[in-house]
């Protein structure tokens, strides 16, 4: 069975011939730490070496005539800082900034990349991230207060945001077809403990766009991955409800996100991906602790599971041996 075979299958809920493995996005410092201690030169060396089914290749490159980025935000530095609309009152007001133009994209080098993955699991699509850019935008306090005393004007900037990535993603699903196995994106709608904003205001404010890309990701044949950071539980079954076909990165140690609730609230009707805890585990435990662990996440969470870590920048402080140990217990 390819990796491509093994990973259709769990996502789509049925049992493979094994749970699948990902490696994840080793931060850039990472990289030279895995490749001295495995013996390799390249990530997609790095990759086979562990026998990683999954490929994220997220599409987009935006090519601005002045060099700017998308929803480029000069001196922005967290997302708690001041945005530009931050004195906003009403929709005129959003006139004055510069939006993302949908024709400075460009996917030649997405698409090739698309087609040398090889029998892997291509994960692709535009990251999508418009809770943080609004967020950014306005200002994360003034975000969520005017969530409470500005609905109208939150209601002009989401639609601003996700107009964009709707059109980004249309456009670049309409060119990749069948290059793609999933519509992988990502927006952290969870803190340590809880949400960021509550279950009625996720419903008004954040649900009505999520579905349309779920929906958007479902109608060219994709399935559907989310990531999100944090303790969601409070709304995994809203986003299952609105097709999500697998939940990442099941951050292992916040409120409600460790396998044994996963595994009783959720399992059968989502798949998972990560859930091996990036905070505590794989920063200070043997090799041996870490395959101990591993099988336990693989008996409560499979067979519809990806192992993967709890977030997929693994950092220099996880060690090559504990990696090789998460590879080496997912793989049996």
């Amino acid at each position: 069975m390819t990796s491509l075979e093994r990973l259709k299958l769990i996502i789509a809920g049925k049992a493979a011939d094994r749970c699948g493995f990902w490696l994840g996005m080793p931060h850039a410092d990472t990289l030279p730490i895995y490749h001295k201690y495995f013996g390799t030169a390249s990530d997609e060396e790095l990759r086979q070496k562990l026998n990683d089914d999954f490929r994220w290749i997220a599409a987009g490159n935006y090519h601005h005539p002045r060099g700017k980025g998308l929803f480029d935000i000069p001196g922005k530095i967290a997302h708690g800082t001041a945005g530009p609309f931050a004195n906003a009152r009403d929709a005129d007001d959003l006139d004055n900034y510069e939006w993302p133009n949908p024709d400075y994209l460009d996917f030649t080098e997405i698409l090739a990349r698309l087609r040398n993955a090889g029998d892997y699991y291509r994960a692709s699509g535009f990251w999508t991230p418009f809770y943080h850019h609004i967020m950014d935008l306005f200002g994360m306090e003034t975000y969520l207060v005017n969530m409470y005393e500005n609905p109208e004007l939150v209601h002009a900037v989401t639609d601003r945001v996700c107009g964009f990535f709707y059109e980004a993603n249309e456009r670049f699903f309409s060119i990749a077809g069948n290059l793609v196995d999933g519509f992988f994106f990502g927006n952290d709608f969870g803190t340590q403990r809880d949400l960021i904003c509550g279950p009625e205001l996720f419903d008004q404010f954040v649900m009505p766009w999520f579905r349309k890309f779920t929906q958007q990701g479902h109608r060219f044949g994709y399935q559907v991955l989310l990531h999100s950071c944090g303790s969601i539980y409070r709304v995994i079954d809203r986003l299952i409800d609105a097709g999500v076909d697998c939940l990442h990165p099941l951050q292992a140690r916040a409120w409600n996100m460790d396998a044994e609730t996963l595994a009783r609230e959720f399992k059968g009707r989502i798949a998972f991906l990560g859930g091996i805890d990036t905070q505590e585990l794989l920063v200070h435990a043997t090799p041996v602790e870490v395959k101990t662990e591993v099988r336990r996440v693989k008996d409560l969470l499979g067979p519809c599971l990806i192992v993967s870590a709890s977030h997929e920048a693994l950092l220099p402080n996880v060690p090559p041996q504990n990696v090789e140990a998460m590879a080496q217990a997912a793989l049996e």
